[in-house]
């Protein structure tokens, strides 16, 4: 029930001091502050975030939760078309077509609205895909076709980055409507990708002296799995390349090169995806690193040494970063011991390397990792390192966070993280929330619990929807790491077991059960959500 009314013409920042000092009061005790927060929130626990005293404020004012009271007071301050742009990107991601048809009707300006990125604006929300979209299931669950094609029919303007970005993500059933709708630009790229072989043909027949055009077509071809075009396209580009012809003849001849594109779906982002030969070799010596395979690993890097020279250092950070993933700690030191140009260079390649290894529990990494790249000094890092004297010193004598430049902390520096963030919620600037959050998510991870008990004093929000991928919560992680300590931690100190992924809108016991396959951590999960159940209704008043 609502408790306070919001006025006619409320202050942002007005109502954000309110929650700082319903958080205050709660840290010092005061009876009235307590009482309010158990009013809205009754599985609370004490003292308060900041995250949750706004919860609490937003319940006071009649709103589920702060996002939809920050969204009303846009609207009562006029700033109509940014708050129905947040409001179509829920809805669409709800692939909720009436809902959006009534935005529309209301907001018609959406139709060209676009950040001053020029994102691709409402069409980008509906045909942007989180990961590969080659399979129909997973276009489904990462696209959103109905609402990309009412947003055509609706006449929303269509951005040249779309039709890459559906190129890129394989999405072929928006590929085709695109198709129908003549909205692909037709270039050699998108016919292969097509599989239109007479279109391919005339083309070449214009453009066969451009190698990089008819290499990238090859690619794409064989990304979208058209093997008559990529056939075609491999031919001419022989051609006109006759050292790419020697190199593959001389190796798995042109029927079986074609073929292993075609099983193992060119890597389009990689560093120079479009020389075939290139991306054939470094992305073989990629599958031997992630499989563990140390013999085809060292065999290829000593068949093409420039593998190891400055030629190939974005390659050899890729490989890096797929030996953390999948954990290659044997692996990682042979291919150091080959001496790679890495070790050496002044200024190595960009890397997620170090990152990968604190997100994803890889820490025993770091000392191959430091021989490469030091790990940055920031809250998240020394959280993630267990270092509880470097985490206090980004906070003051009072206790409040002190970071200085926010860009200097990861993910505030991160151009992958802000670009998923405004994806997901239509803003790329991570805030100092959101650093100290992800400090939290680091040191539970990795069992730092000490540290992470001060980051939860010190304002960190358990209840934070940080995930390694799409928002989510710290639980949902640890469900991949099968972290019973990590999420018993959290458990006891009252996370939201209740909260769901943006994506599946599943619990982290969903994830469990579904996700992992793992019916033994759903039930235990499932026990110690009841368990809190039956303690909340037996004493209310103790949680």
């Amino acid at each position: 029930m609502p408790t306070s009314e919001l006025p006619a013409r409320p202050s942002l920042e007005s109502l954000r001091k309110q929650a700082k000092k319903l958080a205050r009061d709660t840290a010092a005790g005061d009876a009235a502050a307590l009482a309010r927060a158990r009013a809205q929130q009754p599985q609370t626990s004490f003292p308060l975030s900041q995250r949750a005293a706004q919860l609490v404020l937003a319940r006071e004012y009649g709103f589920p939760g702060w996002p939809d009271l920050v969204k009303e007071v846009e609207r009562r301050l006029g700033r109509g078309l940014e708050w129905a742009a947040a409001q179509a990107r829920r809805i669409i991601h709800d692939n909720d077509l009436e809902a959006l048809r009534r935005l529309l009707s209301e907001y018609p300006a959406l139709l060209s609205w676009q950040t001053a990125d020029d994102d691709g604006g409402l069409l980008a929300m509906a045909t942007s895909s989180y990961g590969d979209s080659g399979d129909p299931s997973h276009e489904e669950h990462f696209t959103r076709l109905a609402c990309a094609e009412l947003l055509l029919d609706a006449g929303a303007v269509v951005a040249p980055s779309i039709a890459e970005g559906l190129l890129r993500a394989r999405a072929r059933r928006l590929l085709d409507l695109f198709h129908r709708r003549g909205l692909l630009p037709p270039t050699l790229k998108f016919l292969a990708a097509l599989g239109d072989v007479d279109a391919v043909r005339a083309s070449l027949n214009t453009s066969a002296a451009d190698l990089a055009a008819v290499n990238e077509a090859f690619m794409y071809a064989c990304h979208l799995q058209q093997p008559s075009s990529a056939a075609l396209l491999l031919d001419a580009a022989i051609t006109l390349d006759d050292g790419l012809g020697h190199q593959i003849d001389a190796g798995p001849g042109r029927s079986a090169f074609v073929q292993y594109f075609l099983e193992h779906k060119p890597e389009v982002h990689t560093p120079d995806p479009f020389e075939p030969w290139n991306a054939f070799v470094s992305q073989q010596v990629d599958h031997a690193m992630r499989d563990g395979d140390t013999t085809t690993f060292v065999d290829l890097l000593r068949r093409e040494p420039w593998l190891l020279s400055t030629a190939g250092l974005q390659f050899q950070a890729r490989w890096i970063e797929v030996a953390v993933l999948n954990d290659r700690a044997n692996l990682l030191e042979t291919f150091l011991t080959l001496d790679p140009a890495i070790l050496h260079t002044r200024l190595p390649p960009p890397s997620q390397a170090i990152e990968f290894a604190f997100t994803y529990v890889k820490t025993h990494l770091l000392p191959l990792l430091l021989r490469i790249w030091p790990v940055p000094d920031d809250l998240p890092h020394a959280a993630g390192n267990g270092d509880l004297g470097r985490v206090k010193r980004w906070f003051n004598a009072e206790g409040q966070l002190a970071l200085g430049d926010l860009t200097h902390h990861f993910p505030a520096n991160n151009g992958h993280y802000r670009q998923d963030l405004h994806a997901w919620f239509g803003s790329g600037e991570p805030n100092e929330q959101r650093i100290l959050d992800t400090a939290l998510a680091w040191a539970v991870l990795n069992n730092h619990f000490e540290v992470a008990d001060f980051l939860l004093a010190h304002g960190a929000d358990i209840n934070t929807n940080w995930c390694s991928h799409e928002p989510a919560s710290i639980l949902h992680e640890l469900v991949w790491h099968r972290n019973y300590q990590a999420m018993q931690f959290l458990i006891d100190r009252g996370i939201d077991m209740t909260i769901r992924d943006y994506r599946w809108n599943a619990t982290a016991e969903g994830w469990a059960a579904v996700a992992a396959n793992d019916e033994k951590l759903a039930q235990w999960l499932r026990d110690a959500r009841q368990q809190r159940e039956r303690a909340s209704q037996a004493s209310p008043e103790a949680l």
